[in-house]
């Protein structure tokens, strides 16, 4: 698969095109692109997603406080190994969300994706305010010579209730039922930066992940088994986020993760986090003693979950 981020690559081949913002690529969107790539194949075409960046209530709601499962790269990265011939990264911003629909269709489906065939859902709007539809979408396929194929409700309903189910089952810390929607394991990648050094003091050091991205959704405050690949090896661990009642008396959420059997330094690399269950809630305990206690109860439920964790 070939990432496009900017509209100076033109495309030479004729294509079969889809149109989404496919935040959490999971199973419902997997199904769609599964279509998609068959479809292009079985017709000698070539299979293009087309999403966008940023996400347009970003660019056109300045005061929406937006989370999304997935960075752009967490996006690409994930539709990688779906089959497409290409990912098409269209840059979200004003002077594009202007475009009429025939202006959207004429000069990105047609003269940029060479698109011959859209795959698009029943209730898919665009253009300027939205205005258009998938019916206004088959007039244009018509005059500038591509077809429609539409998606069913069944499969368009089932991607917004799994991605409304997934955001709700990471707000509440279920990172086991949002894994089972999504398909894989929920994950956050981000740099490990110096903090105060008080895990290594209760012989709990930890790695402290600094996620760059304001817009990526972080699941509920506590603590959870996770694992992540290092240098080819994989490590399991457990990550608490929150505020540290117990050791800090500040208000910035951090997130930390402690990892077994693992003794390298880890500053400055960029660490890719999978969430495999929630431990508990975050808790502030009357002393470093019964931090330490309840951490060693934290790793024995961990080590036992790992042993049964299916890789």
């Amino acid at each position: 698969m070939e990432i496009i981020n900017t509209s100076s690559k033109k495309f030479e081949d004729p294509s079969v095109v889809t149109i989404g913002t496919f935040d959490g690529v999971h199973i419902g969107h997997q199904k769609i692109i599964e279509k998609l790539v068959d479809s292009a194949k079985s017709n000698h075409l070539k299979s293009i997603a087309l999403t966008f960046f940023p996400h347009p209530r970003m660019v056109l709601q300045k005061d929406a406080k937006i989370k999304l499962i997935n960075t752009i790269n967490e996006r690409a990265q994930l539709m990688e190994g779906l089959g497409l011939d290409y990912l098409y990264i269209k840059k979200f911003d004003l002077d594009f969300s202007r475009l009429t629909a025939e202006e959207f269709v004429s000069q990105v489906l047609v003269a940029e994706l060479h698109a011959k065939k859209v795959i698009i859902g029943y209730d898919h709007h665009f253009g300027r305010n939205r205005n258009a539809n998938i019916e206004d979408l088959k007039v244009f396929g018509e005059e500038f010579g591509f077809e429609v194929e539409e998606i069913s409700a069944q499969d368009i309903d089932e991607v917004a209730v799994s991605s409304t189910k997934i955001r709700n089952a990471l707000k509440e810390g279920d990172v086991q039922t949002a894994n089972t929607y999504l398909g894989y394991e929920f994950m956050l990648t981000g740099e490990v930066v110096k903090g105060k050094g008080l895990g290594k003091d209760l012989q709990y050091p930890t790695a402290n992940i600094q996620i760059p991205e304001a817009y990526k959704l972080i699941p509920k405050i506590g603590s959870y088994v996770v694992k992540s690949t290092i240098e080819g090896q994989t490590y399991f661990g457990m990550m608490n986020i929150g505020l540290n009642p117990t050791v800090k008396d500040d208000e910035k959420e951090s997130i930390e993760v402690h990892f077994f059997k693992l003794n390298q330094d880890l500053y400055n690399k960029t660490l890719t986090i999978h969430f495999l269950t929630r431990i508990r809630d975050e808790e502030k305990f009357d002393g470093l003693d019964d931090l330490v206690q309840q951490l060693d109860k934290d790793k024995a439920f961990s080590l036992d979950f790992i042993k049964t964790y299916d890789q």
